[in-house]
């Protein structure tokens, strides 16, 4: 005799994978972004899974957390001036939402953010013209 899910199974909140793709734009350089970033999420207990710059100004991290903690990752992200895409706030606003209506139940779960960031370089063509001028 095998076990058969029912659609309701499907339902649980223990079955709603809270694996998040984001997209994000900073003006901070890329080396030094990655390092504000790490060192915020390892202090709101999280666990940075891997993180890295490319050569085209792409920050690329993907990281975990306990549900329990998911305002004050999205704060330190916020505080980092990373400005998150419509989507990504969207999802952080429903995890913070669920998490605080059921915390006994899943305050303990673990939440994984796959974190892309395109970074913009501080000056721009108009201010370098200006700058070239003087």
């Amino acid at each position: 005799m095998r076990n058969i899910s029912s659609p309701s199974d499907a339902l649980q909140p223990a079955a709603i994978p809270w694996a998040m793709q984001m997209r994000a734009v900073s003006m901070d350089e890329p080396g030094r972004l990655v390092q504000t970033l790490t060192g915020a999420i390892l202090g709101c207990g999280g666990w940075v899974l891997s993180r890295g710059a490319s050569e085209a100004d792409i920050v690329s991290m993907l990281f975990e957390f306990e549900r329990q903690t998911c305002v004050d990752i999205y704060s330190i992200l916020i505080a980092a001036g990373l400005e998150l895409s419509q989507s990504a706030h969207i999802r952080f606003t429903e995890l913070c939402q669920c998490t605080r209506l059921s915390p006994q139940e899943c305050g303990a779960d673990i939440a994984s953010v796959d974190l892309e960031i395109q970074t913009l370089p501080a000056t721009s063509p108009r201010n370098e013209k200006a700058s070239g001028a003087a």
